[in-house]
């Protein structure tokens, strides 16, 4: 598949990438600042700048045209409740919305473990502000006519990948951002997880086996 990678920096993202590229992808990893293009390209992706903030219609419908899937993997990091709504809620459904217009018909989202529009978060809490626009994009993806997939992972840790997780779990616990890349490309392999919301922890079940039963 050629795929447009959104976020193409993060720490899932890079990743994300070589490991999509070695499943033989063709990967256009999306950043908007030029001095990471180096470190992007060197996981074997394409880097394309685009400010994710700011695109029109026009410009999303150009940068995703002739792709087969959508990933995103952005995030306006928090802190500013503007810019969190501007790119973890608008960005993410204008990238959708642009999606269904030039059939880049799968679409994998990283939202996390107990993203709901029933999220609970009051208004008082920093966090408020990304539970709402998670939500209300996860949302908006539901009722697309894309192939989607909503990748659900609990408390981001930087150890090691196991290769396995823990799918469905009832609470949340952690899971290494390794096992969240690798999550991206089990799910764009498995049409199964179409249609899904997955949240996960790491756990012991191998991660293409996992998803594998999910669907």
């Amino acid at each position: 598949m050629d795929i447009a990678l959104i976020g193409g920096h993060g720490k899932i993202a890079l990743l994300a990438a070589p490991l999509l590229v070695e499943a033989g992808h063709t990967v256009h990893s999306v950043i908007r600042n030029p001095d990471q293009a180096a470190e992007v390209e060197a996981t074997g992706a394409q880097a394309v700048l685009a400010d994710v903030e700011t695109l029109d219609a026009g410009g999303w419908d150009d940068l995703l045209r002739g792709k087969d899937a959508v990933v995103w993997s952005a995030g306006a990091g928090g802190g500013n409740p503007q810019r969190t709504r501007a790119v973890d809620q608008d960005a993410a459904i204008a990238s959708m919305d642009a999606a269904q217009r030039v059939g880049a018909t799968r679409y994998v989202m990283v939202s996390y473990f107990g993203a709901s529009t029933d999220h609970g978060v009051p208004e008082s809490e920093p966090f408020h502000a990304y539970a709402e626009a998670k939500a209300r994009a996860d949302e908006h993806l539901r009722g697309t006519a894309l192939d989607w997939t909503i990748l659900a992972p609990s408390r981001l840790t930087l150890e090691e990948p196991t290769g396995r997780i823990a799918l469905d779990a009832p609470e949340a616990g952690e899971v290494s951002r390794g096992n969240v890349a690798r999550a991206i490309v089990a799910a764009l392999a498995q049409p199964g997880t179409a249609g899904r919301f997955l949240p996960f922890n790491d756990g012991e079940q191998e991660i293409a086996e996992a998803f594998g039963a999910a669907g």
